[in-house]
């Protein structure tokens, strides 16, 4: 798995990270024991996959302490989060503090690289900032935390407007952001001011529902047809995304939807969860190609350039 520099914090992570949240929480949702979880964990290190990103809601973090035990710490970038609600109500910053200690426990850890506070949206980004920063600041004096990293909440917020937001402040030396083949907003919303101030980015939501279901991918583009948002003559809606394969030589949808992501100016790490073996090994293959033929990519581009509204889930 090919590395690359995570924007000014210098760590050296695989482009393809090993996400433990989602629908499938290494398998954990759909019934897989922790011992199976662990596996996956461990299958996606063998392939060279060292940044691994988990959360205090997923409850994954003790099954990421247990897979890397023994481990050299220095060969894994690890990333948790904590979001601003705790307990049915926003949390202190000793609250967060406390939380914080509470995830390096479970990861079998005495610091993680990266903490973010987690799905932030734009209504609690002041809170964040000036409750919940400090506290993580404070952390990171201590070397708990290597650096601070902030989350956007895609599906409420597909148009990005919390991360518009922080990026005009020095704060964060890492984001987070929801990006994919249907929804690319973030090229100029997002993507351009990381660049710029040279923070990490990592990309969630490459591949959803959308992408992975042919009859939710239907639905999708019948919505942007209706709304008037893509032309009806610029889509095939028996097969919608079918020239990704016949055109752009892609193994399938899903696979021209890793990639895309894979080799869009300004993404660091793409990340991709999964319960079962053989899923991370296709997902691992496909972020391994190289990008989709240039016409392929530019007739993406076009055909979503006006959509901001959905996340592809």
């Amino acid at each position: 798995m090919e590395l690359t520099t995570l924007g000014r914090t210098g760590l050296r992570v695989s482009t393809m990270g090993l996400g433990c949240g989602g629908p499938s929480r290494l398998g954990l949702k759909i019934g897989a024991t922790e011992l199976e979880a662990e596996n996956v964990v461990r299958s996606a290190l063998a392939l060279g996959i060292n940044f691994i990103d988990t959360a205090e809601g997923y409850g994954t973090e003790e099954v990421v302490g247990r897979a890397i035990r023994g481990m050299n710490r220095d060969q894994v970038v690890l990333s948790t989060k904590a979001g601003v609600h705790w307990n049915d109500r926003r949390s202190t910053g000793d609250e967060m503090k406390d939380r914080v200690e509470a995830s390096l426990r479970r990861l079998g850890t005495d610091h993680v690289e990266i903490f973010h506070l987690h799905g932030i949206s734009s209504e609690e980004y002041e809170y964040a900032r000036d409750e919940l920063l400090p506290a993580i600041r404070d952390l990171q004096a201590q070397g708990k935390v290597r650096f601070i990293g902030i989350t956007e909440a895609f599906g409420p917020d597909p148009g990005h407007e919390m991360l518009r937001t922080a990026l005009k402040e020095p704060h964060w030396d890492v984001v987070m952001l929801g990006f994919n083949v249907l929804n690319q907003s973030a090229r100029e919303r997002v993507l351009a001011a990381t660049m710029e101030q040279r923070i990490g980015t990592l990309c969630m939501f490459a591949v959803r529902r959308a992408l992975s279901r042919p009859e939710v991918l239907r639905e999708v583009f019948e919505d942007l047809v209706a709304s008037k948002i893509i032309a009806p003559e610029d889509v095939d809606m028996a097969d919608p995304l079918g020239f990704v394969v016949t055109e752009g030589g892609a193994l399938s949808v899903t696979d021209a939807g890793y990639r895309f992501c894979r080799w869009e100016p300004g993404i660091d790490v793409v990340l991709s969860g999964t319960g079962n073996i053989a899923h991370l090994r296709e997902n691992a293959a496909s972020l391994e190609r190289p990008a989709l033929p240039p016409p392929v990519t530019a007739r993406l581009r076009h055909l979503f350039a006006g959509v901001d509204g959905i996340s592809g889930n």
